[in-house]
């Protein structure tokens, strides 16, 4: 059959019904040429059995897969650089399919007695996520404003990066699973047009969105959102007692700090920081104008658009406390405000705990205790600062990734004159403390290498001029297979 055993459907947020989402036909595209499959994401819910014509029958004409209803438009508002806007939702895009996660005890062994785990308790275990898939470029909704519900070929292939980068650093995302070249040609103001279009598919946790509360509070739902939160709490929170908004929300803001912390630690810039780019699950998607950071720079924008640095860099985990406050104001619809605000101020302690950790994890250490921590996130950061004329952000955790560890390989390497001066000595006093975290992965043939795998600016240009010039997909296709070997590297 198309999908394999391990396929589970499990179309949830299209059971909570049509105040929820708008039934929609995708765009009949002129062609459907298959540009990224991947194959890793589809194993993790069934569907790498797929053959090319099957896959692009539903992640190209959008065929139901078994088991799921059929595309919605997801209803959500937001706050657009920090403007409310009740006029959105999905306009160029749908939630096209949930289903579960194979569980772990199925990934991890293809031997026979597997199949006897899938069909006992195993199969429901708690550990097995509930993920969706949603589109982006699938054609016009009714929130689609006028706009055409197009994706341009370029801004999929952004996309695919982002989210493989982030993936490789460890930070919760969503994962592209397919690219499909559309055979449209689009018109738009921020890239030379015309310029090719496509659709994607990427697999997420979740779309239930802030935003997608912000709705049923503009109307004045007070059941929408009861009805929102048991959905999201019981499916992605459920430790959260029943009922317990407060405790909701503060599973949200500890899920957001510590993704907010990642982003920081990987020097990423999302760009667009607005209530309806944020979900309830702490997972990072939808990616526009996002940059990793040549070096540090707390200034450093994404969007050309931003041009009050509303979400620059160092100005993240401020936009993603705003925005929680937002869902907080959402929710008083239906629990009392102390709580909520209690669950709020837990915020900006969560994310100092969760800077540092990821941080220590970024250079391979282990703990030491909050003030030695706070001491190397702070050398960290100083020698970042001091050395940015001369030191980029990504190989400074390259080079001393397993702590002083690798001080020979640092110092002997195409950086090691850069490491000296004073930043430099309280750096390595703080770092001497720690202990590695699993030494043995500095064993990995990336860390023999003199660079690391990094996403500047230049290069992602690069990457479009060999596919705009000479639909070359040979360099994007390495450059994702060399992210999945840094994967395996830091996380070995």
């Amino acid at each position: 059959m198309p999908v394999s055993s391990a396929y589970r459907p499990e179309p949830r947020f299209f059971q909570l019904g049509a105040e929820y989402g708008d039934a929609v036909k995708p765009a009949d595209f002129p062609q459907t040429i298959l540009r990224l499959r991947n194959d890793r994401a589809a194993a993790t819910v069934g569907l790498e059995t797929l053959n090319d014509a099957e896959w692009i029958a539903h992640f190209g004409r959008f065929e139901p897969l078994p088991g799921q209803p059929g595309p919605v438009a997801m209803r959500y508002h937001g706050h657009q650089f920090r403007v409310y806007n009740p006029e959105i939702g999905d306009g160029r895009g749908f939630l096209a399919a949930q289903m579960r996660e194979v569980p772990q005890a199925d990934k991890d062994s293809k031997r026979p007695q597997a199949a006897s785990l899938r069909e006992g308790s195993d199969r429901d275990t708690k550990q097995s996520r509930l993920l969706d898939l949603g589109t982006k470029g699938s054609g016009q909704t009714p929130w689609s404003r006028h706009a055409d519900g197009r994706l341009t070929l370029k801004g999929g292939m952004r996309e695919a990066l982002a989210a493989a980068m982030l993936e490789s650093l460890g930070v919760p995302t969503c994962r592209i699973l397919s690219l499909v070249e559309t055979g449209e040609d689009l018109e738009r103001h921020d890239e030379p047009s015309p310029t090719r279009s496509a659709v994607m598919v990427r697999l997420s946790h979740s779309h239930i969105r802030f935003g997608t509360f912000q709705r049923a509070a503009y109307y004045g739902r007070k059941d929408q959102i009861e009805a929102l939160m048991e959905h999201a709490r019981a499916l992605y929170h459920p430790a959260v007692a029943p009922g317990d908004a407060a405790g909701f929300l503060a599973a949200v803001v500890e899920a957001s700090a510590a993704l907010t912390a990642k982003w920081i630690a990987a020097g990423f810039v999302h760009g667009v920081l607005n209530t309806d780019n944020l979900n309830v699950t702490g997972e990072s998607f939808d990616y526009g104008p996002w940059r990793f950071l040549p070096h540090y720079e707390p200034g450093f924008t994404a969007a050309y658009f931003d041009q009050d640095g509303l979400y620059a860099f160092a100005r993240q985990p401020e936009a993603v406390f705003w925005n929680l406050t937002q869902l907080a104001g959402c929710l008083k619809l239906i629990a009392e405000p102390e709580p909520l605000a209690a669950a709020l101020n837990a915020f900006g302690p969560a994310y100092i705990r969760h800077l540092r950790a990821a941080f220590l994890n970024r250079l391979g250490v282990q703990s030491l205790g909050e003030a030695a921590d706070q001491r190397l996130l702070d050398a960290t950061l100083a020698l970042a600062r001091e050395k940015k004329e001369a030191l980029r952000w990504e190989p400074i955790f390259f080079d001393w990734f397993g702590g002083f560890s690798s001080a020979a390989r640092a110092l002997g390497g195409v950086r090691g004159k850069t490491y000296q001066g004073e930043a430099f000595d309280a750096f390595r006093f703080a770092l001497m403390e720690h202990e590695p975290d699993r030494p043995e992965r500095l064993e990995h043939p990336m860390f023999a290498a003199p660079e690391p795998e990094e996403m500047l600016i230049d290069e992602v240009e690069a990457l479009w001029s060999a596919i705009d010039a000479g639909d070359d997909w040979a360099p994007l296709k390495a450059k994702l297979a060399r992210l999945e070997t840094a994967k395996s590297a830091w996380s070995l």
